[in-house]
């Protein structure tokens, strides 16, 4: 069985993901399409819309045959970490081919740029190492390195799926066996753009914009019948109805405490201290905290191990053990799950249970924290079972 995968977060699932999913077994012939999707926290550190269990009804219902979940160590991670737990998922499951979106203007062979930045590592450490306190945030420095050592090739790491699409090659190509790779440009809209300007496809920041905003009418268009009906019915969850637990965190916790948290650096813990005295909403407490190295995203992804009280050991405790937790499959998936088991060297989990909960203590907090955001009562994690299609 011909196998595809794509690494994904669906927040929500649009348009654009279904035509993602439509081209990738179109492009490689895939029998299977396994996607290896977050949880209920993302990559820019921040609350899916709405939870884990209704995106992956989502997914399978536009085409995915398998969904395993990210695991939270590798899922609220900056691109290069967040790509090596996809990938070792993927290449646990034996996946042929891996595919992306990308918002890259230019031309790029990505396997043939994984090869060359193997093979220039050392160079390129070295000096991103030079540049690393000059005040520039990540894509800035890694553009300006390539900038010195190697001008021609002009890459630009300002787009964030070109970004992930990079990341996903130097993860892939260290395998024996690599997968096949297999982008995908995208149509319209871009990731990142703010509001609703396509009559077909747009991003996922506009469309949680418009659907926070109570603008339904924009989004129905861009997002397929099932994803707009989940929008509609089901509680939409955001940072701001997650502020009071983290205000609350920052009240108590001295900066001695905070200071511990999960990539809490240069004694940021004392302006998130003092500017959450003042700040009235999530919103206004990142205003007021970033700054050009501090980035939204890095102070969200902050304010989210912060809210878990997350420390080193945690994340480094949970990144030494990956697992395939299975969210949902349609019996095409649980065809290829079937033979996967005899090879696949990580453990496989359908359910939750005494013998496997250490395993995933950090996704169980998540899921915990997550439901506080909402008056429903839904369990994330414990007796929980993988969502099953017939088609």
């Amino acid at each position: 069985m011909k196998s595809c995968g794509i690494i994904a977060e669906y927040n929500p699932f649009h348009n654009g993901h279904r035509y993602q999913i439509v081209e990738a077994k179109k492009i490689t012939g895939a029998d299977c399409l396994v996607v290896v999707m977050s949880g209920n926290f993302l990559q820019r550190g921040e609350p899916a819309i709405i939870d884990k269990w209704k995106r992956t009804e989502l997914a399978l219902a536009a085409g995915a045959d398998l969904v395993i979940e990210l695991p939270f160590a590798h899922a609220v991670q900056a691109a290069d970490y967040f790509a090596a737990g996809g990938v070792e998922l993927l290449q646990a499951l034996g996946v042929d081919y891996l595919s992306f979106g990308t918002d890259y203007e230019g031309e790029l062979d990505y396997h043939q740029f994984a090869e060359f930045q193997l093979e220039n590592q050392v160079q390129i450490d070295e000096a991103f190492r030079r540049i690393q306190n000059n005040g520039m945030n990540y894509p800035q420095q890694m553009t300006e390195v390539y900038r010195q050592l190697f001008p021609e090739m002009r890459l630009d790491f300002s787009s964030p799926n070109h970004i992930l699409g990079m990341s996903y090659a130097k993860e892939n190509i260290k395998y024996p066996r690599p997968m096949q790779l297999a982008p995908i440009k995208r149509h319209q809209a871009q990731h990142n753009e703010q509001s609703v300007n396509h009559e077909v496809f747009a991003s996922g920041t506009a469309i949680r914009q418009a659907m926070l905003a109570g603008r339904f009418a924009e989004v129905q268009p861009v997002v397929p019948l099932k994803t707009y009906q989940a929008l509609t019915e089901c509680p939409l969850i955001s940072w701001e109805k997650l502020w009071p637990y983290l205000k609350y965190q920052l009240t108590i916790l001295s900066t001695s405490d905070l200071a511990e948290i999960y990539q809490m650096t240069q004694g940021i813990e004392y302006r998130l201290k003092e500017v959450a005295k003042q700040a009235e909403s999530f919103h206004q407490f990142v205003e007021l905290v970033k700054t050009k190295r501090f980035t939204w995203t890095r102070i969200q992804r902050l304010s989210t191990y912060l809210l878990l009280n997350i420390k080193d050991q945690d994340i480094l405790r949970a990144r030494a053990q990956n697992y395939l937790r299975v969210l949902g499959f349609s019996q095409t998936g649980q065809q290829f799950l079937k033979h996967i088991k005899k090879q696949t060297t990580l453990p496989i989990i359908t359910n939750i249970n005494k013998k496997n909960e250490e395993l995933l203590i950090l996704d169980i907090k998540a899921g915990k924290i997550y439901q506080m955001a909402t008056a429903e009562k839904n369990e994330q994690d414990y007796y929980k079972r993988p969502i099953t299609i017939k088609c």
